[in-house]
């Protein structure tokens, strides 16, 4: 999405028609009216049958209008005004088409005033977990509908390929299987309440240096295995209503105008039928590249999709009445698959919205994203024992900066969580004197020291430090050396977005990574530091021992291929501090009993531990030498809850697509592959050969 700045300097600009306030305009009348007027509203017809009738009624002037949205007022109002929308795109009463309304904030909740603040999705990717998809993307389509809105601008399903993204936070990780896997019960859960899910930044956003501007030169083996294997879950498994084209060029053409991703790939290969938009405001290059291209609707204005562009590239034959055509029909289309012509347009209520309920869900949401990364014994903490908690992110309501970011109806920080369930004496030091936390530290039985990064839209960070993340919190490095100096019963907790690197971990008592809890996040980490609830979450990112380089803009090379994130690692076999997929509880588990057969790997669970505790066992897979891959990919998990002594059996079923490498098309190398199942990337004690 676009920041504040660069649309007010659009909007002073450019002489463009603007609503006034988003969503003040009187919506269409719906449902969609008498058949005999009006055949397109025959619910016995297909969508498409539905949509060709209704061009044919519609003026070439109407049509050019349904190509933009048309309120650029609305997404700069959106995170403190509940009356204000993302987006708009104004109906036409003559013809019944209604009015559809977009909500922002998608991937973390809904962006209309304050709302339900969910953890930063990076958390739902560590919580390895489809229910746990299923589960928000379930309160994120309620929550949207009950504010009015007809789309829902997310799930984010962009890859990880720097650790130092700015909206690393936004998506699940950096591994394709894991994002997809996620992301096709959010979408589903999402429509099943009435919305439509907008994916995005299609096809390769993975900065923000340069966003606008930036060329990014990918492989066709790294575009097909690495950046759109969660898309293309997402459009042939979730039926995704939509799809939001990134700002970004892709190996020379612009997002919104790359013919080869938005025809040959999405509708050609994938089939998608339903429409695509724009990034915010620049997202759309060229008039007539986009339309050429396959972008369907410009938002949150027509800019090169105005009617004067679209007219005169008509005049200049530039363009065919026959590609307006194309353009609006998919639009159209969306529209009459999901229902929105055949009912009554969604109130705003959100006196509706059970916001106890929601806030249950959002602070067990945080709590299964919640990973315990090392542990000596200090956790879970005692009832009785007195706390010092250091650090002034433990006084804040942390999240990431964006069009992600929710606007929280109550939030409660760490502090307040952990003071709220302490039985014992909190002390409170805000971190800003070594000398005052190290005592604070030193007159406690356990210390609990806050850290935070700070990830933003539109940069990202210059380098993985605490200094580079959160400049203006000082030296939180400095901070951890000092109180893990002065009480070793050390809990350092990690607020952050992505990876940080951690050179401390040695001396802490136990490093715990809260990502950004949402605004339940300070009850959720209370819960789980005193077991009350368990550290759900598992790695969906390579916690590395060595900083990386900053991001540049431009031409940016994708020279390492298929090799990003823990691929990299492993195919180097390079040290790192915590890999992907770890993740430790407050019990034991045992792994054994593996058995494949045809496609099926079977494999045992136990709780060898003394306490109720939830596994997920991680499948990897290592192609036949010869292939080209990378060691040890993820292509299975499950998430299971175990009573102390309790077995269970995990059934793997790997589909032709686990075997499967981009060269020209999918092929199944011939050979023996290797099946490893274990608790991490790097944590496999089983190990079963595959030939095929």
């Amino acid at each position: 999405m676009i920041s504040r700045s660069v649309v007010a300097a659009f909007v002073t600009l450019l002489a463009v028609p603007l609503v006034a306030v988003a969503g003040s305009s009187a919506a269409a009348p719906g449902p969609c009216g008498s058949v005999s007027a009006r055949p397109w509203c025959d619910r016995d017809l297909s969508p498409d049958k539905r949509a060709r009738l209704l061009l044919k009624a519609m003026t070439l002037d109407e049509k050019i209008g349904m190509m933009a949205g048309d309120d650029a007022l609305g997404p700069l109002q959106t995170q403190t005004n509940p009356d204000a929308h993302e987006g708009t795109v104004q109906g036409i009463a003559r013809l019944g088409v209604p009015t559809v309304l977009m909500a922002g904030g998608g991937p973390a909740g809904i962006r209309q005033g304050e709302g339900t603040a969910l953890p930063a999705p990076i958390s739902l990717g560590a919580t390895f977990s489809r229910t746990d998809a299923a589960r928000w993307g379930r309160l994120v389509g309620d929550e949207g509908r009950r504010r009015g809105n007809d789309v829902i601008l997310g799930p984010a399903l962009d890859i990880m390929r720097l650790p130092n993204a700015g909206r690393a936070y936004e998506a699940y990780g950096e591994d394709p299987y894991l994002t997809g896997e996620l992301g096709v019960p959010w979408i589903k859960a999402a429509q099943k309440r009435g919305v439509m899910a907008m994916v995005k930044h299609y096809p390769a956003n993975n900065q923000e240096t340069d966003r606008y501007l930036m060329n990014a030169v990918v492989g066709t083996r790294a575009m097909r295995e690495i950046y759109l294997p969660p898309f293309e879950k997402a459009i042939r498994q979730g039926d995704a209503a939509a799809v939001m084209c990134g700002y970004n060029k892709v190996n020379g053409t612009p997002s919104c105008a790359n013919h080869t991703f938005l025809g040959k790939v999405l509708r050609g290969s994938w089939g998608f039928d339903g429409f695509v938009a724009s990034d915010w405001l620049v997202g759309a290059k060229n008039t007539v590249a986009s339309v050429r291209g396959g972008m369907d609707v410009e938002m949150p204005v027509g800019l090169v999709y105005s009617r004067d562009r679209l007219n005169d590239a008509l005049r200049d034959k530039r363009i065919t009445v026959k590609q307006i055509d194309a353009r609006v029909r998919n639009y159209l289309r969306t529209l009459f698959a999901h229902g929105v012509f055949d009912r009554r347009r969604y109130a705003d209520q959100p006196q509706t919205i059970n916001v106890a309920a929601n806030n249950n869900t959002a602070r067990s949401l945080a709590e299964n994203g919640i990973t315990l990364l090392k542990n000596n014994g200090v956790l879970p903490l005692r009832g009785n024992t007195s706390l010092a908690v250091i650090g002034s992110a433990a006084n804040e309501y942390v999240s990431g900066i964006g069009s992600s970011q929710v606007t929280p109806r109550n939030p409660i920080t760490v502090l307040a969580g952990l003071r709220a369930r302490a039985g014992g004496a909190v002390t409170y030091a805000d971190g800003s004197d070594l000398g005052q936390a190290a005592a604070a530290a030193r007159g406690a039985q356990v210390a609990v020291v806050v850290v935070a990064d700070q990830r933003e839209e539109a940069a990202d960070l210059k380098c993985l430090k605490l200094t580079c993340g959160a400049p203006d919190r000082g030296d939180q490095d400095a901070l951890v050396r000092a109180v893990t100096a002065a009480n070793p019963n050390t809990v350092v907790l990690l607020q952050t977005g992505g990876p940080v690197l951690t050179p401390w971990r040695s001396q802490a008592a136990a490093v715990v990574e809260a990502w950004y809890p949402g605004e339940r996040g300070g009850t959720a980490v209370a819960r789980v530091l005193y077991g009350d609830a368990e550290p759900g979450g598992r790695l969906p990112v390579t916690f590395p021992v060595k900083d990386v380089k900053a991001a540049k803009g431009g031409t940016v090379r994708y020279a390492e291929g298929i090799q990003v994130g823990y691929r990299r690692y492993n195919a180097r076999k390079a040290p790192v501090a915590y890999p992907f997929g770890h993740g430790l509880t407050y019990t034991t588990f045992k792994y054994g009993g593996i058995k494949v057969k045809g496609d099926k790997v079977q494999v045992t669970v136990t709780n060898t531990g003394s306490r109720v505790g939830t596994a997920v066992p991680q499948l990897y897979l290592t192609f036949p030498k010869g292939a080209g891959e990378p060691p040890r990919q993820l292509k299975g998990f499950a998430k299971i809850k175990l009573k102390p002594g309790q077995t269970r059996r995990v059934t793997f079923t790997l589909d032709k697509r686990a075997f499967s490498v981009w060269k020209g098309g999918w092929k199944s190398p011939r050979g023996c592959y290797t099946v490893e199942v274990g608790a991490s990337s790097r944590a496999l004690p089983l190990s079963a050969r595959l030939c095929r």
